[in-house]
């Protein structure tokens, strides 16, 4: 900001107007010299000038201890400061020849560039038509060439150039009407620009003042040109900023292609636009608009060897442009092998260049003749490059997602093996974008030909790696489940594994172990939520123990059993088909319930539909969802109720196998039973663990009493040893032989034995 201006240059007549030597005050800086009119707006009037490069006028009166005066300043900025000519109007008289007279045209001569007094000069009727001079100052004849002597007394029609002549109706107009007249006039001989202002001093008098104003209207022309430079600056840096943003915003090539015709034809003032690549030695098209049919035939598949300018572009990498079809024609001098032009009269043709690798060449064509100067050629430049960039980043990322929904498609089963007794339907719907994948899978497992397993989970993350590592899971869990394990055992192992190879990685799970014709499920849950049993056209939630997410050490997991009812149907789901951060849980299961509740079928692959185009959950979805659907068609065996499950000959099968038949009998109502049941079962079974090797069968049959027969692959019985109370061992026969109201052991077929016991029901007791 200015703060100060310093007086460089003072002349004599204006040191006598401020009554001080000129040699007191030229070097010495303003608000030194005038400080009494620092605050009255004086010193931001010079400021502005200078700021604005705008000429102006102010007129002060001071009578003040550094200056006094009546003053009318006229001030243009001159450098990095300004031009000040002063009148101290007070010491001005009008009189003609006094001695304040000559004052007068001195301070005129001072105050202007060109002075004149005129005299209007009318015929009989009173009309104006010539002017007489009686004053003008030396500039003021120098204008039309001539001396002071010889204008003064004389008629303008006699001593005026044309300029001069062209002027007389405006100065009659001033003279009759009495308002100001002012126009800026250019010499044609000179070349100058006068700032001319005329206005009526007395009856038929007008004053006309000159103002050689042509280093302002030169530096005004200057600041115009310089506008327009910045608007069109401005333009141009508008629409490389849309071009960003258009090809930023766009992730395929379609989407960058789409981005490029749009700013070709609302910036570029292009109306086609074709996009070659290099292949290999071709040139193809990839992409065009606005182009004529037989045009893009041509363009299909070029040698790179071909005179057509798109082919040398992308060879060498350098642009070149072609302002006319006779220029276009010279560049393919052979007709017979020339691509068409169509309907342009002008090209660009820019190659698509980043990283030092040009990937091709990008074709704008003009409807009209075209100059390409240096700034159009710059931005056709940045174009390009912002193009090729964009089509580079697509195109990685076009290779990204396919490589990306191959590796999906290769990690979910694409046939699930088809069930007796049973209908299935899954349904997976990716959310994530580009190379991410989500972890979320489902499977169905056939483990023999009575047992099967459904499984779905989710792996925590959005990533290949995560994808590597759902596809780890889903692979134990097959292996473990072909193995024979517990749902229990399966879950157990699965989390061993996954914290010894992948110690970071965490998921959640549900694993259904089927038993189709004996109506039953036992399930595994990892962190997982658990599945809807719909029955009967009602869906309910399922009381299932669950345990933390695979991942976790330490982590101990529980298996529950409950029935399938034949018609009833499982629905199971991952965490995004009913929650997220906006979502409540609560509120997408009730959602959940409500869509099972309506659907109007039971078939799995209906009853998936009318859930997806349900209001489930929340919209838009922001994570991916599975979900597998499963329909019992399994008739139940005629006789007494029937459940049987396998178990390792571990540690964890006693309890496992106590859990089983206490959620069994939960299931058929036989509460007075569980606690007998659960104390005599884990003697059979942990005898069974200690004294043979291999697996241990549990049936459980419920007629007119319920008998359980537990089969281990031993063939020695159970012996019934005395005991005391000293005894730490040896009372689980005891125990059977006083709670149950039968029990034995036989052997089985082949090999092994059974070892069962009986328990009546309460009202049989009685």
């Amino acid at each position: 900001m200015i703060a100060d201006f310093t007086l460089v240059y003072l002349n004599e007549a204006g040191g006598r107007f401020l009554g001080r030597p000129r040699e007191e005050l030229i070097g010495r800086r303003y608000r030194e010299l005038w400080p009494d009119t620092v605050t009255d707006g004086t010193l931001p009037f010079y400021r502005q000038v200078v700021q604005e490069r705008v000429p102006a006028v102010r007129t002060v009166y001071y009578d003040r201890a550094s200056v006094a005066g009546h003053f009318e300043f006229r001030v243009v900025p001159f450098g990095d400061g300004f031009i000040a000519r002063f009148v101290d109007l007070r010491k001005l008289t009008v009189g003609a020849q006094t001695k304040g007279g000559v004052r007068l045209y001195e301070a005129l001569d001072a105050a202007f560039d060109g002075f004149a007094l005129l005299r209007a000069i009318r015929e009989d009727a009173g009309v104006i038509v010539d002017f007489t001079r009686e004053y003008v100052n030396q500039i003021g004849a120098k204008l039309v060439g001539r001396t002071v002597e010889e204008l003064v007394g004389r008629r303008i029609g006699e001593t005026s150039s044309s300029t001069e002549l062209g002027l007389l109706p405006f100065l009659g107009e001033v003279a009759d009407s009495g308002e100001p007249w002012q126009r800026q006039v250019a010499s044609p001989a000179t070349g100058q620009v006068w700032d001319i202002k005329v206005a009526r001093v007395d009856v038929d008098v007008i004053a006309v003042s000159y103002r050689d104003v042509t280093k302002q209207v030169v530096r005004q022309e200057q600041l115009v040109s310089s506008a327009a430079q910045v608007r069109a600056a401005a333009t141009r840096i508008a629409a490389l900023q849309a071009v960003t943003a258009a090809l930023v915003a766009a992730s395929t090539p379609e989407q960058v292609y789409a981005a490029l015709g749009e700013v070709v034809r609302s910036t570029a003032g292009g109306n086609s636009l074709a996009v070659l690549f290099t292949e290999q030695d071709r040139l193809v098209l990839r992409y065009h608009v606005g182009y004529e049919d037989h045009v893009v035939a041509a363009l299909r598949d070029l040698p790179l060897s071909h005179p057509y300018p798109a082919a040398g572009v992308s060879v060498t990498g350098e642009p070149r442009y072609l302002g006319s079809p006779a220029e276009f024609t010279a560049a393919q001098p052979d007709p017979r092998t020339a691509i068409p032009g169509g309907g342009r009269e002008a090209w660009a043709f820019l190659p698509l260049s980043t990283g030092g690798q040009v990937l091709g060449a990008l074709v704008i064509g003009y409807p009209r003749l075209r100059e390409f100067d240096a700034d159009e050629r710059e931005n056709l430049i940045a174009f390009s490059r912002l193009a090729a960039q964009a089509l580079q980043r697509a195109l990685l990322f076009q290779a990204q997602m396919s490589i990306a929904a191959d590796l999906q498609r290769a990690l979910l089963p694409t046939v699930l093996p088809t069930l007796s007794g049973a209908r299935h339907a899954v349904r997976y719907l990716p959310w994530t974008k580009g190379a991410d994948i989500g972890g979320d899978w489902y499977d169905v497992i056939r483990i023999d030909s009575a047992t099967a397993a459904v499984v779905i989970g989710d792996v925590a993350g959005h990533s290949p790696q995560a994808a590597a590592t759902m596809g780890q899971i889903r692979n134990a869990i097959r292996a473990y489940a072909a193995d024979g394990h517990s749902p229990t055992g399966v879950m157990q192992r699965v989390n061993q594994l996954l914290l010894r190879f992948e110690p970071h990685a965490m998921a959640t799970c549900c694993y259904l172990e089927l038993h189709l014709t004996e109506g039953t499920a036992t399930a595994a849950l990892a962190g997982h939520p658990p599945p809807v049993l719909r029955v009967d056209g009602r869906a309910r939630c399922l009381d299932l123990r669950t345990g933390p997410p695979l991942g976790v050490r330490g982590a101990h997991y529980r298996d529950s059993t409950f029935l399938l009812p034949r018609g009833s149907t499982l629905v199971l789901y991952t965490d995004g088909l009913v929650e997220d951060r906006r979502y409540p849980l609560d509120q997408g299961i009730t959602d959940l319930y409500a869509a099972l509740d309506s659907a109007p079928t039971d078939d799995p692959e209906d009853l998936v539909e009318h859930l997806l185009s349900s209001d489930v959950g929340p919209r838009p979805r922001r994570d991916d969802v599975a979900i597998l659907a499963l329909t019992v068609d399994a008739e139940p065996p005629p006789g007494p109720g029937t459940a049987r499950r396998r178990f390792r000959g571990d540690a964890l099968s006693t309890s496992a196998a106590r859990h089983f038949a206490d959620d069994i009998l939960v299931a058929w109502d036989q509460h007075p039973l569980r606690e007998d049941t659960s104390l005599l079962l884990g003697e059979v079974v942990a005898n069974a663990v200690q004294h043979t090797v291999g697996d241990v069968e549990v049936i459980i049959t419920l007629g007119q009493r319920l008998r359980i027969d537990v089969h281990d692959s031993s063939n020695r019985r159970p012996v019934k040893r005395p005991v005391d109370g000293c005894s730490d061992t040896g009372r689980g026969l005891h125990i059977i032989e006083r709670l149950a109201h039968s029990w034995g052991s036989a052997p089985l077929p082949g090999t092994g034995k059974t070892v069962w016991f009986e328990l009546h029901p309460p009202e049989q007791q009685a």
